[in-house]
């Protein structure tokens, strides 16, 4: 099973996180946002929607999508094109829509500062 982790981390946490890659540690499949505000702003309900729907689907065309959803083609391009801006979902060599994962974690925490 390929599982993707979605979660929130500083620059050094990423810095930290490639150099144990560097140093033979497996990283593991992550898309990083640098702050909380900023993966609620990407993944709102409808993103998370169209990430759930395409989890294990393969690669999709928006009508797919949007079939599979109940909405209407146009409405849910500026949700995918949101996706597709922040490297959270891909265009293969065909043009499909891919999200080439078989699970999602979402890992973050908030703490006091």
């Amino acid at each position: 099973m390929k599982t993707v982790t979605l979660g929130i981390a500083s620059h050094d946490a990423l810095n930290a996180r490639f150099a144990a890659a560097m140093n033979g540690k497996a990283p593991g499949e992550h898309i990083t946002f640098d702050s909380l505000e900023l993966l609620l702003q990407i993944l709102t309900p409808e993103g998370w929607n169209i990430i759930r729907t395409m989890t294990g689907a393969g690669p999709l065309s928006i009508r797919h999508i949007a079939q599979r959803l109940a909405r209407d083609d146009t409405t849910i391009q500026h949700d995918v094109h949101a996706l597709l801006d922040a490297g959270v979902i891909d265009r293969n060599a065909d043009g499909a829509i891919e999200f080439p994962y078989d699970a999602v974690h979402v890992d973050f925490m908030i703490s006091a500062e």
